[in-house]
């Protein structure tokens, strides 16, 4: 080790400098400032001073007080006549540990311990200064040291022990020589040391006399085989086995019902006990009461109709806003929620898409509403989404009121659409029915006020009531995934109060709510029952339609989420398999069949959940849609990937793609396109499926020739003497022969002749000679029907 000086050598020690000068004085070493030089063999002596001073007793070397001996001993054996020999290396190790003089004058028995010996008062009275005084009714330090020294002494000597057991009296008298502190001198010392770990040589393992029957938890409606095994404690293939034995071929990731995993447990000699998945969710419901008074609240009311009847238009005069023309081709894309305030209160609107494509959207729409507006053209009449929408309201069991909008133009006529829906059961109040019917102008205004006072006469005959306090609860209209918000949620609140700061759990989403935002994107601090916000904080953006509530125990919460996922999980994995079943039934029978693969990307929840539902509508017997993957967001490099590795076309509904999306576009040479209006998006998935499909064959007759003789040829065997009666007999065409009009035979032309001329055609009102291929039945009076196979493009 190098030279360092005694400032340095103080500070590694962690002493003062003056402090480590004046023991080092005591030690007999010169040195008299921090800067002088300390060398290795000082630095021995100043430790050895030390270790004295502290009560340690160093050997006069200080040299090292064990020795460990080794031997190596190499033999052969001759393993037989013939045979290789096999060297033999035998390794033998052994330590002796050098006794401490002074443990073995303190280990003889003494009558009594005298205070201080001439050994312990020598390292006392060197003792440096500054160390503090031991306590009169302490021991010396000496003392414990030679305590510790001798529990040293005995465990070494009982390791020592151990070793001669195992070599024996091999080590007798050779170079191990049995050392005086032994066995027989810790004895006569008083007693052997005690041995360390177990006394007895039992291991500590019992193996159970009895099988264990263990009671596994069934939870749900399937489990996979590898939670059975582990709820039984058994390997997955002592599982996959019994399943084996019972007929069914499984892997330990497959999904079991329950009466097979029931019965497999039981063929295994366990108990099982069915546990209600729902019991944690069920009670965290429960906690969500509602005590308070219940007061009147402002109706929530779906606008629907027919696409580009008007309905978008009738809310924006309601409104006095401009939001129609930022709607793609005039229709409404996506869920908007607004309230607003009239002259007879609050109401609530929920504005639907008409297309047939938003089924799924105007249905959710029903579920959540008070009252149905059913917006009808009084120039177009019902339509085929008009009836749609009176099927929803009437499942939904929600009262319909209806808006015979464009009454301001010339072809209006209202009786024609009173008429159509009384044939629909749905009757005026004129009539003797229960429906109000007004007549609007989205355009000019008429009717509009008269309309919302049949909205509130109609609630107010509902007697609309909720919770004004107390956590709230409601319904999720709608949900996206905003680049720079993260996810936001359209919210409608139907009980209690939503603050800033609330644990929100909706479906399998949770959060705490960072903003709460009104329609017009206003922060607000609470808002109350039949309003509509927007929430950010959320971990994903929920399912529209799904159902929120305020939790006041996050952890809880966040269970109940992990719960539903892990369900949503199971429902997947199970409709994989069975996917995967039907698609092998499916293939046995046609092979055949083409895919078309789509990765679509939408701005908004439900456009997805509505776009995805109407392309797989789409799919045929001969043509399938298989959406490969979904979501919400731009489209992104994965996106991408994914859709080149499966050969799909990338859709983005609003939606647009990143620069290492469009990088992987271009390298690849994907077919990547932007909708904004979903009936666009459809009509070119439908053309693709049009293009899949194989054509459509169909038969033309080009000619008929009458035989008038038959003749017979060497060359040829049967030649026909015709007369060309229709069309253009063809030499390189399919033909048929027929017999009273029935079909004898049926396939080509051998020869055709004019007189001696080979030729290709013969036209009408022209005689010639024919041999028919492979057939030599030809009779006078047969007809020989000559025909073109010709395909036509099919469309979906």
């Amino acid at each position: 080790m190098a030279e360092v000086t005694v400032k340095q050598l103080a500070a590694a020690v962690g002493s003062p400098v003056e402090r480590l000068v004046a023991q080092m004085n005591e030690a007999g070493l010169p040195h008299k400032s921090g800067d002088e030089k300390v060398n290795d063999e000082q630095k021995v002596i100043l430790l050895t001073f030390l270790k004295k001073s502290h009560g340690e007793q160093a050997t006069e070397t200080d040299g090292p007080k064990k020795i460990t001996l080794k031997r190596k001993t190499t033999t052969t054996l001759n393993t037989g006549a013939g045979k290789k020999a096999v060297n033999i290396e035998v390794r033998k190790k052994r330590t002796i540990v050098k006794e401490d003089e002074t443990a073995k004058k303190d280990a003889k028995p003494a009558p009594k311990r005298k205070p201080a010996d001439a050994k312990g008062a020598k390292p006392a009275a060197r003792k440096p200064a500054d160390s503090p005084a031991p306590a009169p009714s302490a021991a010396p330090a000496g003392d414990s040291d030679d305590r510790s020294s001798k529990k040293k002494e005995f465990r070494n000597k009982d390791k020592d022990k151990d070793k001669d057991k195992r070599f024996g009296d091999k080590n007798k008298g050779g170079k191990g020589r049995r050392r005086e502190g032994s066995m027989d001198d810790s004895r006569r010392r008083g007693g052997a040391p005690k041995r360390r770990g177990r006394e007895d040589s039992e291991h500590a393992f019992k193996q159970p006399t009895a099988p264990i029957i263990r009671e596994v938890e069934l939870k749900g409606e399937s489990i996979t085989v590898g939670e059975l095994a582990q709820g039984m404690a058994v390997k997955a293939g002592e599982v996959i086995k019994e399943l084996m034995k019972l007929g069914v071929m499984a892997t330990i990731n497959q999904m079991l019902d329950m009466d097979t995993a029931i019965l497999v447990i039981e063929e295994m000699g366990h108990t099982y006990k069915q546990v209600s998945d729902n019991a944690v969710e069920d009670n965290f419901l429960e906690e969500v009461k509602y005590e308070g008074k219940q007061v009147s609240r402002a109706p929530v009311v779906t606008v629907m109709g027919h696409v580009d009847h008007g309905k978008t238009s009738l809310l924006d005069y309601i409104r006095s806003t401009r939001v129609t023309s930022g709607e793609a081709g005039g229709i409404t894309q996506h869920i908007g929620a607004y309230h607003v305030e009239t002259d007879k209160g609050m109401v609530t609107f929920l504005d639907t898409p008409g297309h047939a494509a938003f089924t799924a959207m105007r249905a959710r729409g029903a579920q959540s509403t008070d009252i149905v507006i059913l917006v009808v053209a009084a120039d177009d009449g019902v339509m085929p989404q008009t009836e749609e929408a009176v099927q929803h309201a009437r499942a939904a069991g929600v009262p319909l009121v209806v808006a015979i909008n464009k009454m301001d133009k010339e072809a209006a006529d209202p009786d024609r659409v009173k008429n159509e829906l009384v044939a629909k059961e749905v009757v005026p109040e004129e009539w003797g029915g229960d429906v109000q019917f007004v007549p609007v102008s989205a355009h000019t205004g008429e009717g509009i006020d008269a309309l919302l006072e049949a909205v509130l006469l109609q609630s107010e005959l509902l007697e609309l009531t909720a919770v004004a306090d107390g956590p709230a609860t409601g319904v999720v209209v709608e949900s996206r995934l905003d680049k720079g918000r993260g996810p936001v949620a359209t919210l409608l609140i139907q009980n209690g109060q939503l603050k800033k700061g609330d644990i929100v759990l909706a479906g399998t989403s949770i959060g705490r709510v960072r903003a709460l935002l009104d329609e017009n994107g206003q922060p607000i601090e609470t808002a109350g029952p039949s309003i509509p916000v927007e929430i950010l904080g959320l971990d994903a953006p929920p399912g529209a339609g799904d159902q929120f509530l305020v939790a006041e125990s996050e952890k809880r919460a966040r269970e109940v989420a992990g719960i539903r996922s892990s369900k949503e999980k199971e429902q997947f994995q199970a409709k994989q398999q069975a996917a995967k079943l039907d698609a092998l039934f499916s293939m046995s029978g046609d092979a055949q069949a083409s895919s078309l693969n789509i990765v679509v990307k939408t701005d908004v929840r439900g456009s997805l959940e509505a776009l995805i539902g109407a392309l797989e509508q789409l799919s045929t017997d001969e043509v399938k849609v298989t959406i490969v993957s979904s979501g919400v967001g731009g489209i992104t490099e994965t996106d991408a990937n994914l859709a080149s590795a499966s050969n799909a076309v990338l859709f983005g509904f609003n939606v647009r793609a990143d620069a290492s999306a469009k990088r992987v576009v271009e390298n690849s040479g994907l077919d990547m396109r932007y909708y904004s209006i979903i009936y666009d998006l459809i009509d070119d998935v439908k053309q693709a499926m049009s293009g899949m499909l194989a054509p459509e064959l169909r038969e033309e007759i080009v000619g008929i020739a009458q035989v008038r003789d038959v003749f017979r040829s060497p060359k040829f065997g049967a030649v026909a003497g015709c007369m060309v009666i229709e069309g253009t007999v063809h030499r390189n065409k399919k033909i048929r022969v027929l017999r009273d009009n029935v079909v004898v035979f049926e396939g080509e032309l051998e020869s055709l002749r004019r007189f001696k001329d080979d030729v290709q055609e013969v036209r009408t009102g022209t005689e010639c000679g024919i041999a028919v291929k492979s057939y030599n039945d030809v009779k006078e009076g047969d007809q020989i029907e000559v025909f073109d196979v010709k395909e036509f493009a099919r469309t979906i």
